[in-house]
């Protein structure tokens, strides 16, 4: 696993949102591709955050189920991200100090790809990188 970056595993291209989108739009568009993240970005498609699935958890448990809220208000704002040369060990023990289930993969400080829980899990029961009906952004 030290042989293997984040890169190779990462899925890619990944799905953005702006941060006045909708709390509906981002959960239609998580819905449509079956994700489970959208990456948050701005005009300059520099990352800004990124929305889960936990996240609209937190809105329900919150009591505000205001779909029109926008994903600004929602979003994780401090976000870890990894690169494409870091091994994937690094990355997974990232993921489980965190508790994370998803790691944008950045490259000058734009979102390349993400490293998903599914991305880990395929690689290490196939010993390779999911097909791209596999994976969950």
């Amino acid at each position: 696993m030290d042989d293997v970056f984040a890169g190779s595993l990462m899925s890619s291209p990944v799905h953005t949102v702006s941060t006045d989108t909708s709390l509906r739009d981002a959960g239609r568009l998580m819905l449509e591709h079956a994700i489970g993240s959208v990456i948050v970005v701005g005009d300059d498609e520099q990352l800004e955050g990124i929305l889960t699935a936990t996240d609209f958890v937190g809105v329900i448990a919150d009591g505000d189920p205001n779909p029109n809220a926008t994903v600004g208000a929602s979003m994780t704002a401090d976000v870890i991200t990894t690169t494409v040369n870091e091994p994937i060990r690094s990355v997974a023990d990232l993921m489980i100090e965190h508790g994370f289930h998803h790691v944008p993969v950045i490259d000058d400080g734009v979102v390349i790809g993400v490293i998903t829980t599914t991305d880990l899990t395929a690689y290490i029961s196939h010993g390779e990188a999911p097909s791209s009906n596999e994976r969950d952004e």
